[in-house]
Formats: C-alpha cells, structure tokens, sequence
C-alpha cells in the first residue's frame, strides 16, 4: 500500500523538495493534503498535479471545495498516516501536537516547534507511540548514526555547521555586515528566516536544543563543530572512540526521502538528480573548527536558554523571529539580533510549568514587547 503523506508547507524549500521525492516514487508515496501560507500560485499548480483530497492556506486561495479551515485539520485527517510539518517558526507547534494526538508518525522540520515545546511534544510522542523522524540534515545524521546502536551510551553528539557566510569574521566586522550579504549561504539553498538564523548561527544554537530533546542527551554532549564543505551531515561518538556520521553532497531530499522511507532507503541518486558523492572531488578535504560563541554569541544564549528552562526557551525563539523579520526589513542592523537577545534573556523573569496555552500566551507576549523594544 502507498504510504499516504500530508505536507504543511508545501510551497516552501522542504516543501517542494518533499513533492519532488514523491513524484519521482509515486508507486510508494500518494499525497493526501497540502498546505501554503500565502504563494497561492504555486499551490495551486501542485494541487493540479498531486491532486489531494484537501488543502488549506493561510490566505485566500483557490475556491476549492476541499479547503479546510485550519492546519491542525490538515494535520489530523483520517487518510494520513504521516505528516511533514516543514512550517516555519512556532506556527508548527499546534498542528504538531494535534497530529501526535491523532496517532499521525512526523515527519519533522520545524525545529521551533521541539525548542519552545520539547517537554510536551515528547511527551505525546512517548504516549501516543508514534515516530518523530527528523528531517533537518542534521538531526536526521545523527538519527542515522544510531540506527543498530540502541543501548550503547552516547559520548558526544557531533553537530555540524557550515559557518554561514561570515564564518571567521570578527565581533567588529559583523557590525558592517548587509541584508544581501545574510542572505548568501555558501552551500544550502533555503528561506529568508532560515538563511539568517544559518548567518547568525541561531539555527545552530536551536538545533542543539532541538538535538537535545530529540535524543534525549544532555546539553553539555553537544558539541557543534564548524565544517564549511558540509559534506560530514552529523555524526556520533560511542564510549569505545568510534565516530558514527553520515555524509553526502548538500540535498535535503536525502534526510526527506530517509523519513518517509524508514527503516528502508529510497533510490535517490537515478531519476531524482541527488547526485552521489565524489570523495576525489574533494580537493581541499573536508576541514573542522571550533565554534566561536564569543562572536556568535546565539550559540551560547540557546545553550543558557535550555539550561534555564522554563519560559526561557520561548522567548529566545519568540524574540529571535521578530528580530530576523525587522532584520529582513532592514530596520535593525545583523549585529542587534544577538545583542537585543542577550538583553531580553538576561531580563526575562521565568513563567514555570508552561501548557500550551502557556507557551503560546508567553510566546505572544514576547513578540509585543520586542517590536515596541526596537521601535522605541
């Protein structure tokens, strides 16, 4: 039987790189909803061609009987049997949360959703006995680095990071730095808000709280580790010295394909253009260096966040999206968004015990009080 997959996001980077793993193995995958924030346009054309029983979008779109009034019925309709959540920010929360508690296994790229509500999602999971397959290049590294080890202790979790575009840059030069610079990344091909957290290095720092509540590992055994040719994925360390990873050439139908394919691997490297890696192409080897949180001061911030816990989280990632917006609107400079962060975090006062209805009221207060911040 077709594995049935409903797609939040499906205009998006993740998105359409998922539509494009299922249209190349269409005898395995059928598409059942799709979901768009506002590029109408272009749902329109995937629905014109995967044909779903349902959509949904944030704005008006095509007068589609099938339209369905929000993401959590996208999320939690009886035909799927799995969704990818590869939503932007903390909108992926709910939708998520809602799909666990329809029994839906996750496909996951929204990597907000574990750092604002790691303690709930897990808990659903563990309660629904549903699989949490992450989709992040990263965390999917690292989950295949653990396939066939269960039960041996984990040393270290290796986190890798391309550096972004202003790798070995200076706390000095990152005052100067420009919109159109940010928004370069040397290897992935991504969104405005993902592409500015990569030049931050707050997607690195999100990941490791993601990374935590993911494999249940604590914050001080993961090390993020700077590799610019981004062909080492992640990796693991065993107590024995062994060093698990996963590598391959920069394609995120890799890490999409292993989540809807799992336990099994899909052929990727035919019809589907995932070209396979050539190590003799490697002129320069792969090279690695230390993280530099002094700079990049959001490594450290997401590691005091998770460590604090709380409401602590919430803010860091609530305070972080309005930051990276204004950012994009060129009303703050690069630097700010670290600077303003540390000022929130180091200000804030806990909220404990936080429900859902908490993490989103703690989330909507944030958002207010950082944009009258910045305009006053």
């Amino acid at each position: 039987m077709k594995k049935r997959i409903a797609i939040l996001g499906s205009t998006g980077s993740i998105g359409t790189q998922a539509l494009d793993v299922i249209r190349h193995n269409k005898d395995k995958y059928e598409v059942v909803a799709l979901s768009c924030g506002s590029n109408t346009e272009l749902l329109e054309k995937q629905v014109k061609e995967f044909k779903p029983l349902a959509i949904y979008s944030a704005e008006e779109s095509s007068k589609n009987p099938a339209n369905c009034s929000s993401l959590k019925e996208i999320a939690t309709m009886p035909e799927a049997d799995i969704v990818l959540n590869s939503l932007m920010g903390m909108r992926g929360l709910e939708p998520t949360l809602a799909a666990i508690e329809a029994g839906k296994d996750i496909a996951f790229a929204n990597k907000e959703t574990l750092v604002v509500g790691g303690e709930l999602v897990m808990e659903a999971v563990k309660r629904k006995g549903v699989k949490l397959l992450p989709v992040d290049s990263e965390h999917s590294a690292i989950f295949q680095a653990l396939q066939g080890n269960e039960g041996n202790p984990i040393k270290r979790i290796i986190l890798t990071a391309s550096g972004g575009p202003f790798r070995g840059y200076s706390r000095e030069k990152l005052e100067n730095v420009t919109l159109a610079q940010a928004l370069k990344h040397p290897n992935w091909s991504m969104g405005s808000k993902i592409t500015i957290d990569s030049a931050s290095m707050m997607n690195k720092g999100l990941e490791i709280i993601e990374a935590k509540w993911l494999f249940d590992v604590p914050l001080d055994k993961i090390q993020v580790v700077v590799h610019p040719q981004s062909v080492l994925h992640s990796a693991v360390e065993y107590e024995d010295g062994s060093v698990i990873g996963q590598m391959g050439n920069p394609d995120m139908r890799v890490p999409i394909g292993y989540a809807f394919s799992y336990p099994e691997r899909l052929e990727l490297t035919g019809d589907t253009g995932v070209e396979s890696l050539d190590l003799f192409s490697l002129k320069d080897g792969l090279s690695f260096y230390p993280a530099d949180d002094k700079v990049f001061k959001t490594i450290a911030l997401a590691r005091q966040a998770s460590e604090m816990g709380s409401s602590y989280p919430v803010v860091l990632n609530g305070a972080n999206e309005v930051l990276v917006d204004l950012f994009l609107h060129e009303k703050i400079r690069f630097i700010d968004i670290q600077d303003t962060l540390e000022k929130i975090l180091n200000e804030h006062k806990p909220v404990y015990n936080l429900t859902l209805e908490g993490v989103l009221e703690e989330d909507r207060k944030i958002r207010d009080y950082v944009r009258k911040l910045v305009e006053g």
